[in-house]
C-alpha cells in the first residue's frame, strides 16, 4: 500500500519506537494520528509532525472508541494501525521473600500488551473492512509489536514473555480472518532497542546489553523498527508473519 495520503493510527507514538515509526509514516506523507496515555507527550511529537495528539487508556473499550473517532474526525478513516503501545516488568513468580508474584501484576500486563492491542485492533479493523478496497482489493495494514520475549523470555520475565507470545499466536490467525476484507495483519518482534526507557540504564549496563548482539553490535535504533514498519506497509505480500528485529540475538536465562 502507498503510505503518502493515507490515515495512520500510532498507539505508544509519544516515544520511543512509536515516535519514531509516527515520524517515518509522517515523512513518507500518511496523516497520523498519536494514540497516547501520555497526551502531552503526544501532543508534541503530533505538532512536529504535523499530526494530532490524542490521549488514550487501551485498557479501556470507551477511551479506544473516543480516541479512534477523533482521529477519524481529523484525517477521515484510517487503513493503517500501528500497535506499539505496551508496557513491561520484570518479576519472579516467587520473590525473594518468599512470596508468590501478585496476580494483578501479571494481568495489568497482559491486559495493556495482549488484550488492550486486540481491543484497538478489533474497533479499526470494523471500520477498515467498511472501506472501498484499493486498486490491489488491500483495504488496511495492521502492524503489532511482540518481543524477542516471546520467544526467549528471561527470568522474571513471564507477564511480558506471555502478553508478547500472545501477540506472536494472534497474528496469523487475525490475518486468516481480516483476509476475506483485504486486512493484512504482520507483527514484528524487536530485540534490544535504545528506547527511552533503555536510555536511562548507565552507559555501561548498554554496552553490555549491546555486547550480547551478534551483528550488529549496539542496540537498535527506533528508526530501523519504523522503516520495517513502513516497509510491511509498502510490500502486499507480507501478511500473517512475524518478522524478528534483533541483529540475531537469543536471549540467555538473564
Amino acid at each position: 500500500m502507498n503510505i503518502n495520503g493515507q490515515a495512520a493510527i500510532v498507539t505508544g507514538g509519544a516515544s520511543g519506537l512509536g515516535a519514531a515509526t509516527a515520524r517515518e509514516l509522517a515523512r513518507q506523507g500518511a496523516k497520523v494520528a498519536i494514540l497516547d496515555r501520555n497526551a502531552e507527550g503526544a501532543a508534541a511529537v503530533a505538532a512536529e509532525i504535523g499530526g494530532i495528539g490524542v490521549g488514550c487508556d487501551i485498557t479501556s473499550s470507551d477511551s479506544i472508541a473516543a480516541a479512534l473517532d477523533a482521529a477519524r474526525a481529523a484525517h477521515g478513516p484510517a487503513r493503517l494501525l500501528m500497535n506499539i503501545a505496551g508496557i513491561g516488568t520484570a518479576k519472579r513468580v516467587i520473590g525473594r521473600d518468599g512470596a508468590p508474584m501478585p496476580l494483578a501484576d501479571f494481568r495489568k500486563v497482559i491486559d495493556v500488551n495482549l488484550v488492550g492491542t486486540f481491543d484497538v485492533i478489533r474497533q479499526a479493523a470494523a471500520e477498515m473492512a467498511k472501506l472501498d478496497p484499493l486498486a490491489d482489493g488491500e483495504r488496511g495494514v495492521i502492524v503489532c509489536t511482540a518481543s524477542v520475549a516471546a520467544y526467549d523470555g528471561q527470568v522474571g520475565q513471564e507477564a511480558y514473555a506471555a502478553s508478547k507470545g500472545g501477540l506472536v499466536s494472534l497474528t496469523l490467525p487475525l490475518a486468516r480472518d481480516l483476509a476475506q476484507f483485504g486486512v493484512r495483519v504482520v507483527t514484528i518482534a524487536p530485540g534490544l532497542f535504545l528506547t527511552p526507557l533503555m536510555a536511562e540504564l548507565p552507559q555501561n549496563v548498554q554496552e553490555s546489553l549491546a555486547a550480547s548482539i551478534p551483528f550488529p553490535k549496539r542496540l537498535g535504533k527506533p528508526e530501523e523498527f519504523a522503516q520495517l514498519a513502513a516497509g510491511i506497509i509498502a510490500n502486499p505480500s507480507l501478511n500473517g508473519e512475524v518478522i524478528r528485529l534483533d541483529g540475531a540475538l537469543r536471549l540467555a536465562p538473564r
